[in-house]
């Protein structure tokens, strides 16, 4: 119970002295930061299939870019843009529904990260783990300007494309009368998605960089309304996770990516049932 009898050594001092916990902490929150905004309109319009298969797409342009010894970072992009850019395709070339195209496409990116972590040369890779689930304390300085580049290149994209955004969720065809072509700014926010998936996978990991797209933004939507309170306040439970996930590593030594992946998940089961024990009590006094 020391984080109760001692805060200061629990909470705050891994902060001041270590150098790796201070990339950390900086790493995490740049990753809830484009996850969150992005993830926000993910949750929003039904896309969270969408948003998994686009998530894990990027493996297999990971475990390549590891066994080519090239970045990870350069891998993921690429896998990223080519999912984005066959789920575009598939949409517009066959009659087939969306979960039907983007799940073949999921399953096929996959399977194609299998083969390649399978084969002779992925199991001599011994930088996969880490690129799969992550390694948050290992973070670079290099890693963190990427990191700021992305996130702020994630966040101005939904600045500048709200209004799209916007009347396309809630009604396609009014969108279109307005001049706001929904068909782009749905790839668009595509792209937004692969960006923030690829800015923050060596934060958490490609495996889990899921739950802090959809988690947080599904959390804030359970409190707040308005989209730009939900981003707002999905940043604020996503800051939290990142904060107690990488004190849990610290302390526990467990995986920083697995702590606070789990957290953002538990704080939105706790939501919900403070929540539903809230509407239970007032329907009760009522």
């Amino acid at each position: 119970m020391e984080f109760i009898t001692d805060p200061w050594t629990w909470w705050v001092l891994p902060f001041v002295d270590n150098v790796f916990m201070q990339r950390a902490l900086l790493a995490g929150l740049l990753a809830v930061l484009a996850t969150s905004v992005v993830g926000t309109w993910v949750v929003l319009r039904g896309l969270t299939f969408l948003g998994d298969a686009l998530a894990h797409g990027v493996l297999p342009g990971i475990a390549l870019a590891v066994v080519l010894g090239i970045d990870p970072v350069v891998g993921a992009l690429v896998a990223a843009l080519v999912m984005v850019a066959g789920v575009g395709g598939v949409r517009r070339l066959t009659p087939l529904p969306d979960d039907v195209s983007v799940g073949l496409l999921f399953v096929g990116m996959l399977a194609l990260a299998v083969v390649v972590i399978s084969s002779d040369a992925g199991s001599d890779a011994g930088d996969l783990h880490r690129v799969l689930f992550g390694s948050v304390t290992g973070i670079q300085s290099g890693d963190l300007w990427r990191q700021v580049g992305a996130a702020a290149l994630a966040v101005g994209g939904v600045v500048f494309f709200h209004r799209a955004f916007l009347v396309a969720t809630f009604d396609e065809t009014q969108a279109e009368l307005l001049g706001l072509r929904p068909q782009r700014a749905h790839f668009v926010l595509m792209a937004l998605v692969a960006i923030s998936v690829v800015a923050s996978f060596q934060a958490v990991g490609a495996l889990l960089v899921f739950a802090f797209l959809v988690a947080p933004p599904a959390t804030a939507m359970l409190v707040v309304r308005r989209v730009p309170i939900i981003m707002v306040t999905a940043v604020g439970f996503g800051a939290i996770a990142v904060v107690v996930g990488a004190l849990m590593s610290f302390h526990q030594g467990a995986a920083a990516g697995g702590s606070m992946a789990l957290i953002v998940v538990l704080e939105f089961l706790l939501v919900a049932l403070v929540k539903a024990g809230w509407k239970k009590t007032r329907s009760a006094n009522a």
